[in-house]
Formats: structure tokens, C-alpha cells, sequence
């Protein structure tokens, strides 16, 4: 019986919880109060916890309550439960997209978006290099920042060159993480 109470209560949480996880907190609670599964402390002390580990806010309370209440089974159960509704609407959209992608319209207006999508990513990314480079306010140069940017670019040209693939983007971070570590000191 605890399994269906779970199941039901979290599809309620599931289904009508809009505006992100903080939005849900107040019906999280009214599910979980009403049920008698946790006190209103012990509450608090959970939604503490679940926004400090990595995860939504839902899922992560739906696990611990879940498993508080009925082990691994409860945890399983009330987790899909209150993921069930978004991966339901997920499905729809995606189902609806496959047939609407075929419409030549819809094929026109995506080739006319993705020179745009191209042209907000590169002023993006030129924007975060010169504001990294260059304080715009001081209007000072930060070699630092200039010297860690060069030598990425740098290193992107010379492994596609010879390697024939691009650099992996793991692979930039760690190495701006050394350099950064090292030019900027610890």
C-alpha cells in the first residue's frame, strides 16, 4: 500500500508542479505532510539537503522519501513517479517534431535559424574572449588572460592540424585549468 500511496502521491507532484523545483517545494510538501511521511522539520532539513547535492529538487526529495518509506523499491517507485509526467511530455513533443520536421515550411524556417544560432554563438564567444582580454572599463590589457587565450587557440589550430580532429572540449578545460593555476598563481 505504501508503493501506490508513493506512486500517487508523487504523480500529483509530477504532473501539476510548474515554475521549477522551488515552485514545487509548497505542493512537495502538501504531498508529504498529508501523507504523514516526513514531519514539517524533518522537511526542511530535506529540501536543504536535496538543493546542497547534485540533482533536481524533486527527484532528489522523491529518492530519500521514497527509500525512507519503503527501501530501494519506495526510492524506484517515487522517483519514476515524479519523473513520469515531464518524460510523458518529452515523449509528445518529440513524436510531434519527427512528423513536423518532414513539413518543408518547418525545414525552411530551421535553414533560415541556423545562420543566426551560428551568428549568437560566435558574438558570444567573441564577447566573452575580449571582456576576458581586455577590462573594459579600465581599458587594460590582461596578459594573463591573453596569454591563457592564445595558447588555447594556439593549441585548437596545431591539433586539428595534426591530428586531423578537433580538441576535445574536457580536454581545453583542464589545460586552461593548469594554466590558470600556474599563470594566476594558487
Amino acid at each position: 500500500m505504501i508503493c501506490l500511496d508513493l506512486f500517487l502521491g508523487f504523480l500529483k507532484v509530477g504532473c501539476f508542479a510548474y515554475g521549477g523545483a522551488y515552485g514545487a517545494i509548497p505542493l512537495i510538501r502538501d504531498v508529504v505532510l498529508s501523507y504523514g511521511w516526513l514531519s514539517d522539520e524533518m522537511l526542511s532539513y530535506m529540501i536543504a539537503v536535496s538543493e546542497s547535492t547534485p540533482g533536481p529538487i524533486m527527484v532528489n526529495l522523491a529518492t530519500y522519501i521514497g527509500s525512507d518509506q519503503a527501501g530501494l523499491m519506495g526510492a524506484i517507485i517515487a522517483t519514476s513517479a515524479v519523473v513520469l509526467p515531464s518524460f510523458l511530455v518529452i515523449l509528445l513533443i518529440t513524436i510531434s517534431l519527427k512528423t513536423l520536421l518532414k513539413d518543408r515550411y518547418i525545414q525552411a524556417i530551421l535553414h533560415g535559424l541556423k545562420p543566426c544560432v551560428v551568428g549568437i554563438v560566435l558574438a558570444t564567444g567573441i564577447y566573452m574572449v575580449v571582456n576576458n582580454c581586455l577590462n573594459v572599463s579600465n581599458r587594460v590589457m590582461d596578459l594573463k588572460a591573453m596569454t591563457i587565450t592564445s595558447i588555447l587557440l594556439c593549441y585548437m589550430v596545431v591539433y586539428k592540424y595534426i591530428f586531423k580532429k578537433k580538441s576535445s572540449p574536457i580536454g581545453l578545460i583542464v589545460i586552461s585549468a593548469i594554466m590558470g593555476i600556474v599563470i594566476y598563481g594558487v
